[in-house]
């Protein structure tokens, strides 16, 4: 087939013929959209929810951190900003109270532990240094601590080596001067059941390191031994037990500093430059139990332990409200963000590259209240004075912490993302795309059909790549199979055509010539035979030289002229006895009923009809031919009594090759049944302008035919 046929036979199929492929496509596309959608839409909900409970968690740290602030603690912190240590050495911190009742067991451990200026050592140890908040209370300072001790030997009266008794060595360096003292335990009678009480009696340390034979008579001291062994064991006398220290030290340097002026600068500037070293001491020369040297101590609470409480972007700003400055006490900021740990089967870059399109996302994403800052202010107020705490939040933070949950689940999104990806990929491989090529060399087949009739190429199918065990495969299959029947069938039939157009045209040329002979031997036109002569002739002229004879009775062109329809019925009836039809009844109305008929054909559908009538009316029973007229139609009935037309054919009767063979009747082997009679009743009436019906009544079988009327 050429090109110009090929373009010739094509056009456009028309959107039905895409149908399940657009079906598939769109069913996966909405999936994917239907993800995506969800996923942004759990997204924006969980950024508003996640900002919402920022604010409130941010406003709640707020409180909590006001709240420590307002505790003996915090107020330490406040009070000792820049706290430090180094090592070897503790620096001494600013208490919240004016000053400690260091003689009071009971009210210095208290206070210590409420104000939480204790530093923690290893084996249950720790030690405060601290300065009371009012200068007026003597510019002492505070050294209070307890460690595991043995039972402490007491000093002798009058006993100059003071190395032979337990004892409290404490050294401070100030602006470039040192002091030491050193305190022996002298015991005093207790007050409780195995409590060991006693004095600390401090005795100064001169530049040279000798120790001065008075004791200091400002240095006050206290030791205290209670509680149950450490290690477990039941024998008080012997046992560690935990030893509980108080001392107050007269620092001269900042004595005078008070006392100088009327209103002296207290804290000290220089406190963190104030080196201050604990040691307890058992008799001789051994390791001391207790040092505050000793490294692993863990500093009491301070400003910078704030941060841990703060989210990474989030600021604090302590400022004192004193109106002498307007500069920060302190800047807290929070953490810097911890990078998560990523899985080891995802490369850092890939996992870097989809945390940077989530949080790009999530920044644009709209919620309400975005663009409102994120602020708090609490007033703090101490007896040292009063203080601001003024906070700054950062919505990034909350979108940081969303990020990276959503950057975990983005992996699951991004799944069934690929999940669709591959099952479309897989059905557009092993079914859409079949069905495609399958419907194109189809239409290429249909195509080639049309445009070249004469040799149809139905076997021509090529489906080699689609054969397969699953149904599309089968379909295929078949449907080759199919076609190559078809093409088989077509081949037959047209031979079997031209063998009956040979056949035909042979019979028709034999039997024309005896035709001719006879019509001259009843020639007159009285002679009944004459009449039956015509009609064979007309017969052979239909059907000679046609390709079959359904073609040939439908292409035959009728004669019209008008007929009186009772005349012609009366004679048909007279003469169905020659026919081989008998006791035909004919009722008429006795006057001219004229129609536009072709008087031969007319009578051939009649004689069909009342031979049809002939095989199937019972016994001994009359054939009744009936004519009824209306101003429009003459109806002719064909009555016989007989078994019914069977349900099945009663609508298929008239068509070519129906015969009642189908019903089951027995075939005589003179005159076989071939479908036609009918066939050629329903055809010719056709061509007259008339109907042709059938219908079961009680008793037999009724044929109803209508003509028009002829007008004018």
């Amino acid at each position: 087939m050429t090109w110009r046929a090929r373009i010739a036979a094509w056009r456009w199929p028309g959107i039905a013929f895409f149908r399940l492929r657009l079906f598939f496509r769109g069913v996966f596309l909405l999936l994917a959209l239907a993800t995506v959608a969800i996923a942004l839409s759990v997204l924006q909900d969980e950024k508003e929810l996640s900002h919402r409970n920022y604010r409130q968690g941010f406003a709640k740290t707020m409180g909590q951190v006001a709240a420590q602030l307002r505790h003996p603690a915090g107020q330490l912190a406040l009070l000792n900003p820049a706290a430090s240590s180094s090592a070897g050495s503790v620096h001494p911190l600013v208490l919240p109270f004016s000053a400690l009742d260091f003689d009071d067991h009971n009210k210095v451990e208290q206070a210590v532990e409420m104000a939480g200026c204790a530093r923690q050592y290893p084996d249950d140890a720790a030690l405060c240094v601290a300065i009371g908040s009012n200068p007026y209370a003597g510019g002492f300072v505070y050294v209070v601590g307890h460690a595991p001790s043995p039972p402490p030997v007491a000093h002798e009266a009058g006993e100059h080596d003071l190395a032979l008794s337990s004892r409290l060595r404490v050294d401070v360096s100030l602006r470039g001067r040192r002091f030491a003292w050193i305190a022996p335990f002298e015991p005093e009678p207790a007050t409780a059941v195995n409590v060991i009480r006693g004095r600390l009696t401090g005795f100064a340390e001169d530049a040279d390191g000798r120790v001065l034979p008075r004791p200091v008579r400002d240095f006050r001291g206290w030791l205290w031994q209670s509680g149950p062994c450490v290690d477990g064991g039941t024998v008080i006398d012997t046992c560690a037990r935990r030893a509980f220290f108080s001392v107050r030290l007269p620092v001269e340097i900042l004595h005078d500093d008070v006392v100088a002026s009327a209103h002296p600068v207290w804290p000290p500037a220089d406190m963190n430059r104030i080196d201050v070293r604990v040691q307890w001491l058992a008799p001789g020369d051994a390791a001391p139990l207790f040092d505050s040297a000793r490294p692993g101590a863990t500093p009491p609470f301070s400003l910078a332990d704030l941060s841990a409480q703060l989210l990474p972007g989030e600021t604090l700003q302590l400022r004192k409200l004193d109106g002498k400055s307007a500069a920060p006490l302190a800047t807290i900021k929070g953490a810097a963000p911890v990078t998560p740990p990523t899985s080891s089967w995802v490369p850092q870059a890939v996992n870097d590259f989809l945390g940077y399109a989530v949080r790009g996302l999530l920044r644009r994403l709209p919620i309400e209240d975005e663009d409102v800052p994120i602020e708090a202010t609490e007033t703090i107020r101490t007896a040292a004075g009063s203080y601001e705490l003024h906070g700054f939040g950062d919505e990034r933070s909350a979108n940081r912490a969303l990020a990276l949950v959503a950057t975990r689940v983005s992996w699951f999104v991004v799944a069934m993302l690929l999940a669709l990806a591959l099952a479309w990929g897989a059905i557009e491989w092993t079914i859409i795309r079949r069905i495609t090529m399958l419907s194109k060399r189809s239409r290429a087949v249909t195509a080639a059909v049309v445009a070249d009739d004469k040799a149809a190429p139905w076997s021509t199918l090529d489906i080699a790549d689609l054969r397969s065990p699953d149904e599309l495969g089968v379909l295929a299959s078949n449907l080759a199979e199919l076609l190559q029947r078809v093409d088989e069938s077509m081949q037959r039939e047209r031979l079997r055509a031209e063998r009956e157009k040979d056949q035909w045209m042979a019979v028709g040329h034999e039997i024309m010539s005896p035709l001719q002979s006879l019509i001259a031997l009843h020639g007159a036109p009285d002679d009944a035979s004459r009449r039956y002569i015509l009609r064979m002739q007309q017969a052979i002229r239909v059907l000679y030289g046609s390709a079959s004879p359904s073609e040939a009775f439908e292409s035959t062109t009728l004669q019209l002229a008008t007929l009186d329809l009772d005349a012609f019925l009366a004679e048909v009836a007279a003469n169905a006895p020659h026919a081989g039809i008998v006791d035909v009844r004919y009722d008429g109305p006795g006057e001219a009923v004229v129609v536009r008929a072709d008087e031969y054909p007319l009578e051939d559908v009649v004689t069909h009809v009342l031979q049809n009538a002939q095989r199937h009316r019972r016994a001994g029973s009359p054939i009744t031919l009936r004519l009824r007229a209306d101003e429009a139609r003459a109806t002719v009935e064909l009555h016989n009594e007989g078994d019914a037309i069977p349900p099945a054919l009663i609508d298929k009767i008239f068509e070519y090759g129906v015969s009642g063979a189908q019903a089951g009747e027995a075939l005589d082997a003179h005159s076989p049944q071939r479908g036609q009679g009918l066939f050629v009743v329903k055809t010719y009436m056709a061509k007259m302008g008339g109907t042709v019906a059938a219908e079961n009544v009680p008793g037999g079988v009724r044929i109803v035919l209508t003509l028009p009327r002829a007008t004018g």
